[in-house]
């Protein structure tokens, strides 16, 4: 731990000398955050900035990092944080107001109400239910419908949910519950967990570690996840009647000491070079107009016909009291 604490602590002072002579722009981001090589060279080749990258944990983690350090940042700029969690780091006055030119083609359109010029909208995507087919054709079970089904103890022993104050996947699911169930939401959680479901702290433990289609091998054919995660896993779909809409955004933190390079880190987030390459690598969706997606996106990674959506406003206002009842209903 101290020898990991001195690595980071040297990365970041790095990373400062470094922002200050205009040669680095950093970006803080969360655990899941990979795009190709070719894109980092691309973005040195376009700006002669070298682009760094800090990750932080969890979106949930990410959200509270930049909602506690206004004025003094860990990095210059920050990607990840989603319209779940935006309300909190945008109230804080975490963010230096920014509306790139190229927002007009499709990002502005899933701006956080209020606050357009505060954060970018890079990419969107819908937290669902996902089930392993493959699984159940296996065993010669019959797959859940819905997310309903969970109340089952059947289905509830075979699902591996996330938990909602430290993951962005786990809290737009419960949100999920809490726009479709009403008042009923709390004793959906109490049945579901009461039926054996697990809850983990993180997507990469849920998916890849739980799931019986992860890489880990997995026990738990039920899994929180995208609509667009059987794109990237043949074999598995999304429940399309448990989704919430998610949209992550970059935003250039206050106190950068490389605020150019933060504008076109940003400027650059929303060109094809990255838009064109989020869906292959984070398997969401561009937010940018004429995007192309890979191939077979139509089939295996259908935008849901209808999803959960609430206010930023109003999620934040509401956040703390449904993760008290949410901790109170699972008996954490």
């Amino acid at each position: 731990m101290v020898a990991t604490a001195a690595l980071a602590t040297s990365v970041l002072a790095a990373c400062a000398d470094d922002a200050q002579s205009g040669a680095e722009v950093t970006l803080l981001t969360h655990d899941s955050f990979v795009l190709p090589q070719s894109v980092f060279d691309a973005f040195r080749q376009q700006t002669g900035l070298t682009l760094k990258i800090i990750k932080a944990g969890d979106a949930g983690q990410l959200a509270s990092t930049v909602a506690l350090t206004p004025g003094a940042p860990k990095a210059d700029a920050v990607y990840g944080i989603d319209n779940t969690l935006a309300s909190r780091p945008i109230k804080a006055g975490a963010f230096d107001a920014y509306t790139p030119p190229a927002a007009a083609d499709g990002a502005a359109e899933y701006a956080v109400p209020g606050a357009a010029d505060q954060l970018t909208a890079v990419d969107r995507g819908d937290v669902c239910l996902n089930i392993d087919d493959t699984w159940y054709t296996e065993n010669r079970v019959a797959p859940p419908d819905s997310f309903r089904d969970l109340t089952d103890p059947r289905y509830a022993g075979q699902s591996v949910l996330i938990d909602p104050r430290t993951s962005s996947p786990g809290m737009a699911f419960l949100l999920t519950t809490i726009g479709v169930l009403g008042g009923g939401w709390q004793n959906y959680w109490k049945t579901v967990v009461a039926g054996g479901a697990t809850i983990v702290g993180d997507w990469e433990t849920a998916y890849n570690g739980q799931f019986t289609a992860g890489t880990e091998n997995g026990t738990k054919p039920i899994v929180v996840s995208y609509a667009s995660s059987p794109a990237a896993t043949p074999g598995t779909k999304a429940l399309l009647d448990s989704c919430f809409g998610q949209v992550e955004y970059v935003g250039i933190l206050k106190g950068t000491r490389n605020p150019d390079g933060a504008r076109k880190l940003v400027d650059f987030m929303l060109s094809q070079t990255v838009q064109k390459e989020l869906p292959g690598s984070m398997y969401v969706y561009p937010v940018q107009k004429g995007t192309p997606l890979p191939d077979g996106w139509e089939q295996s990674a259908p935008v849901p016909a209808w999803r959960v959506s609430l206010p930023p406003v109003y999620i934040a206002a509401n956040l703390e009291k449904w993760q008290d009842q949410w901790r109170t209903a699972v008996g954490r």
